[in-house]
């Protein structure tokens, strides 16, 4: 999934670039648009992911009139986990600034504890992202 990133003014820091904690806040965005075209959308339904390790690395600087884009599929799914690779992308240039990669974890909102990954969910991740190959 591909989700452009409109750049705000308060995004920069004094250095001129992006702030590395807002890139984060990009991948969150990513996040969610991903989840609820998948079928989870944020505060609604029993089942949802909740994130419990992430890694990125930084590869270049985003300056405010960067124009640039967030990808965001799924790597694997287990059993209670699924695991999501993100890339900011600079749309000009194709160059990759930032990559993430998340290890979301099932989750129960009635017993606020990991939960198994429906059946129905992971077919559903699967047709997605068939349908949303590059």
């Amino acid at each position: 999934m591909v989700l452009p990133i409109q750049i705000r003014f308060n995004d920069v820091d004094q250095m001129g670039h992006i702030n590395n904690a807002i890139i984060m806040e990009y991948f969150d965005l990513g996040k969610s648009e991903y989840f609820s075209a998948v079928g989870i959308p944020p505060e609604q339904g029993e089942f949802t992911v909740v994130i419990v390790h992430l890694e990125v690395d930084f590869m270049s600087q985003i300056r405010f009139h960067d124009h640039i884009h967030i990808t965001t599929h799924t790597e694997r799914i287990g059993n209670k986990s699924v695991t999501v690779i993100q890339q900011v992308v600079n749309s000009d240039t194709g160059d990759i600034c930032a990559s993430c990669r998340t290890i979301l974890s099932g989750y129960s909102r009635t017993t606020q504890s990991s939960a198994t990954i429906p059946d129905s969910l992971k077919q559903e991740i699967k047709r997605f992202e068939e349908e949303n190959k590059d």
